[in-house]
């Protein structure tokens, strides 16, 4: 049936589907219970006889053609109410009435005088069966009548108007497609959009139209897309007349009986009826259904794209869809009805073939359709979401890859410099000295062309998709592991860019683009500083990776950079940073030719020593300032030091004036970045000190910084925090006592012989870090086998105490791939300190941006103190009392010295240890002193080169020891036990041999 429900009067509704005469309609159901294209019925209007199109090899009749038109332009794709009136069970034709709204199509059509009414006589003859007729049969007779007196449609009365009727129809519209040439048709019309009208879709991407005006009947393969195969039915060669005539079965809606005589373009539909079955597709009736209903019968526009070797033509079809005109081919694959060819493609224009690709692209994540059951290749990026951030940048590492201070984490934090690589561009490599790996052609261009543009420069960054790496990528670090890594990618905008920037970028962008910015990496793929990355199917990319492309393209036109015929520049670089200090010795007369020389800063070393390119003597050195000392590596204000030079001078242009070079070939000197002795600048900061010397009358601006050194005392900034004056000795030797640093703690975990972990009241980083745990969806447990934690890699944990979900290091794991969701995992949580053993199921991937943040939780230990372990005397006992005294309580931490043979963490206790002195807020004494108070620790034994801090300490913790020994507490409760505490001397082996 064409409708989903039917009145008792036998009235239906339906959808008109297909016109095929000028009184014959295919009439779908709206609905259907079954999946699948909805049933459908054909219809002839009853009592009326329309004039006859051309068959094979014959002529049109009268008015023919345009009878069909009007009734297809009436009711094509329109909703109608239908009664069968009567069925001719000898031809299996149902006949009924058609009401379009209120008026009776029948009616109109007659009225018109486009079809005749058949004639009833008035008694049958013996023998001859009764002839029905339709209900309205009177109106339809007085209605031929009056079209006969006003000479409308096929009663016209002008002369030769029924002659001209007759369409002069070429070979391929009756029966005979040899004759069709192609490769001329496509010749001639290549490009050009044709006027046509479907009479018939084979499946979702192959139609056979009229081309208008001429009347040529051609079959059209879409371009760019294929869709699901119809299969055939093994039809003998004989019977494909008979077979037309039930051309719909498959939408379940006729009956084997013979039909009406095929028209000739059906005919030519028919002759390429395989004798083979083959199986429809899945999905294939809906694909054509799809298309039938947008196209079968209607006007459309046809842009032939090309031919294929067995002359079919391929070409775009575009239909009407109210004001606007859409792409049949985009329709099919963004609905999941067909897929992106690429061989077809290549024949259009980039612009419809990369939106085909892309809708693909789209279907296949969401498993529309054909693509149901469509697994994706493994790939090795992620997306990353909601991590746009703005800075300034401060370093360029290559054309491709900039660091970024982001301007919402603190002035100095280590998480305030972010490394973005960008998005979808691949740019040449830089190189390794160190493996003496030179620069590739243009590297050194496309590093220069960003740092001139974006060094101290404010940008907005999107963070796009992270990705794994191996060296064999291509992309390496010094001090980098050497198995694999993740790198972070996005898209970086120039917040204010220059004319000339602006022009650059010569893409229409994104209404998101222009607000940003204008697109960095656009900008070093359009100078031909890079190319563009050809990513696979579901690979992450940039989300302006069609601008990328189509800079790429203009670069390549236009023969930039590395798509030029021309040699690339070649700069030879000489590297006295790796040379001998005799080499460095030698260059200094270089140097000394000029007062102040351009350089540009390359690196920083530390605080005070940069590693600078002398564009004018072509070679890169080490420098440092004369007479200006930071603190050293792990001291404090160490890494303030090097985030103020690394923002203020990090590869910006700048002028040195070089004095000498020490003997490990280091030059020394002054350096200016826009007229500011940078060297004043950190003194004046309180991150540097000022050391006079012999020759130091030199230095240009010696008395500045003597006078920028007293203000930073004055006002006792960072080094100078607890400056007293007359306590430091500024000239001579170095007192053995150095400002210890103090941090405020709480310990979050307490282990066996006076050691426990700390965190850092007021760090930022710990915030940050929940922060980004709070957004995180944890729901779904990870499929077994899509994620397999090996050992030493960073996850989220559930912790069982109190299910929260915490990062943790993998310490043991199961041997082989998981099998099971019980499968344990022993895990170290790094923020806290914790261990224990986790199943499979409370264990989830974590993002590289949030594991790679160092772990929050510092091993410490009790310095100056000897604390039994578990299996000894009072082991158990000094565990109690440093839990309960001391477990997620606030300290100060005075760190005494650090311990850094623990390498590396592992697990728990592992790592760098820092030896403190606990002190508690209200308390008189340590928790050291406390220990050692209630005798369940003992003291360290005083050494000959004992530091006078360390013998201060030790004089001090005595007394509370004694304290223990006389009231003979914890170990003390037996007298002295030194002998425990005395270590073993193996014997002396006497010598042997001549002396």
């Amino acid at each position: 049936m064409a409708s989903s429900t039917a009145g008792s009067t036998g009235w239906l509704r339906g959808r008109v589907k297909a016109v095929t005469s000028g009184d014959c309609l295919v009439i779908m159901a709206l609905t259907s219970s079954k999946p699948g294209p909805p049933p459908e019925k054909t219809i002839t209007l009853s009592s009326l006889m329309a004039p006859k199109l051309a068959r094979r090899g014959g002529i049109d009749e009268p008015f023919a053609w345009e009878s069909r038109e009007y009734l297809r332009k009436l009711c094509i794709g329109k909703e109608v109410t239908f009664k069968v009136d009567y069925t001719v069970s000898s031809i299996g034709r149902d006949f009924g009435s058609v009401f379009l709204g209120d008026k009776n199509v029948a009616m109109l059509v007659v009225s018109q005088g486009w079809a005749k009414v058949r004639e009833q006589p008035n008694q049958p003859k013996q023998g001859q069966q009764k002839i029905e007729a339709s209900p309205f049969i009177a109106e339809l007779l007085q209605l031929e009548e009056q079209a006969k007196t006003q000479g409308l449609g096929r009663w016209s009365k002008v002369p030769g108007a029924a002659e001209e009727s007759i369409r002069n129809l070429p070979p391929s519209a009756i029966g005979d497609p040899s004759k069709l040439d192609a490769m001329s048709l496509l010749n001639a019309n290549k490009g050009k959009p044709m006027e046509a009208i479907v009479e018939q879709v084979r499946d979702g991407s192959t139609v056979r139209v009229y081309l208008l005006p001429e009347f040529q009947f051609v079959q059209v393969f879409v371009a760019g897309i294929q869709a699901p195969s119809v299969g055939r039915r093994a039809i003998p060669t004989e019977t494909i007349p008979e077979a037309e005539t039930t051309s719909d079965k498959t939408n379940e809606d006729v009956s084997a009986e013979p039909r009406a005589p095929l028209t000739s373009a059906q005919r030519i539909a028919a002759s390429t009826v395989s004798t083979t079955e083959t199986v429809a597709d899945p999905f294939a009736q809906e694909a054509k259904y799809f298309t039938e209903i947008r196209v079968l019968n209607r006007d459309v526009r046809i842009v032939l794209e090309g031919v294929d070797k067995f002359s079919n033509l391929i070409g775009s079809v575009y239909y009407p869809d109210g004001d606007s005109a859409k792409d049949l081919a985009l329709e099919l694959v963004e609905h999941g009805y067909a897929k992106y060819v690429e061989w077809s493609a290549n024949m259009m224009e980039e612009e419809p073939k990369k939106r085909l690709k892309t809708a693909e692209l789209q279907a296949k994540k969401s498993k529309l359709k054909i693509w149901t059951n469509y697994v994706p290749p493994a790939t090795n990026s992620k997306p990353i979401h909601n991590q746009n951030f703005t800075g300034k940048v401060v370093e360029v590492v290559s054309g491709d890859c900039v660091i970024v201070a982001d301007d919402s984490i603190p002035y100095g934090s280590p998480l305030a410099e972010r490394r973005v690589n960008l998005s979808s561009i691949r740019c040449p490599k830089m190189g390794n000295p160190r493996k003496e790996e030179k620069p590739a052609a243009y590297a050194r261009e496309a590093k220069e062309f960003l740092r001139t543009r974006l060094i101290g420069r404010q940008v907005n960054v999107q963070m796009e998709y992270s990705r794994k790496v191996s060296p064999a990528d291509g992309a390496t670090v010094a001090n980098g592991p050497t198995d694999s890594r993740i790198m972070d990618f996005g898209s970086v905008f120039l917040a204010t860019p220059s004319k000339a920037e602006g022009d650059d970028a010569a893409t229409p962008a994104s209404s998101a683009s222009q607000q940003a910015g204008v697109n960095v990496a656009e900008l070093v793929v359009a100078r031909g500083f890079g190319s563009v990355i050809r990513h696979r199917d579901f690979e992450e990319r940039s989300s302006y990776y069609d601008a990328l492309l189509s800079a790429e393209a203009r670069a390549t036109a236009g023969k930039k950079g590395m798509h030029s015929s021309k040699e690339p520049p070649v700069m030879h670089i000489t590297d006295l940073t790796t040379a001998s200090a005799k080499k460095a010795r030698d260059f200094l007369p270089f140097l000394h030719r000029s007062r102040r020389i351009p350089a540009v800063v390359e690196y920083v070393l530390s605080g005070h020593r940069f590693k600078l390119l002398v564009p004018k003597e072509t070679c890169s050195i080490a420098f440092s300032f004369s007479g200006v000392r930071c603190p050293g590596r792990d001291e404090p204000y160490s890494n303030e030091a090097i985030a103020l030079m690394r923002r203020r001078i990090m590869q910006r242009d700048v002028e040195i004036e070089v004095e000498t070079v020490d003997r490990t070939g280091t030059f020394l000197g002054s350096l200016w970045e826009s007229r500011t002795n940078m060297a004043i600048a950190l003194v004046e900061a309180g991150l540097a000190k000022y050391t006079s010397f012999a020759g130091s009358d030199r230095i240009p601006d010696a008395h500045l910084l003597e006078q920028a050194e007293k203000n930073a005392k004055n006002k006792k900034l960072k080094i100078w925090e607890n400056y007293v004056e007359g306590e430091e000795v500024p000239n001579g030797k170095p007192t053995d006592t150095k400002q210890k640093e103090v941090l405020k703690v709480v310990v979050t975990e307490v282990l066996e012989g006076g050691k426990f972990y700390v965190q850092t009241v007021g760090d930022q980083k710990i915030s940050s870090i929940q922060q980004q745990l709070a957004s995180l969806n944890l729901q779904e447990a990870p499929l077994i086998g899509a994620f397999n934690p090996k050992k030493g890699d960073v996850v989220l944990a559930q912790y069982s105490a109190d299910n929260s979900w915490n990062r943790a290091m993998i310490v043991n794991a199961p041997r082989g791939p998981v099998e099971s969701a019980k499968d344990n995992f022993e895990v170290f949580y790094i923020d806290y300190g914790n261990q224990e053993f986790v199943p499979y199921s409370q264990l989830r991937p974590l993002d590289s941006s949030v594991s790679a943040t160092p772990g929050l939780a510092q091993l410490c230990s009790l310095a100056y103190l000897k604390v039994p372990t578990l299996t000894q005397d009072h082991g158990e006992e000094a565990a109690e009392f440093l839990t309960e005294y001391t477990l997620s309580k606030e300290f100060s931490a005075i760190i005494e010295d650090r311990d850094l043979t623990g390498g590396k963490v592992k697990g728990q206790g592992t790592g760098p240890v820092f030896l403190v002195t606990l002190v508690a807020a209200n308390e008189e004494i340590s928790i050291n002193a406390a220990m050692l108070q209630e005798g369940l620790a003992g003291l360290e034994k005083k050494k000959k080169f004992d530091t006078k801090d360390r013998k201060a300490a030790l004089d001090n913790l005595e007394k509370f020891q004694e304290e223990a020994h006389t009231n003979r507490r914890g170990k003390w409760q037996y007298g002295h036990c030194d002998s425990e505490e005395e270590e073993i001397v193996p014997p002396v082996k006497k010598g042997t041999g001549k002396r």
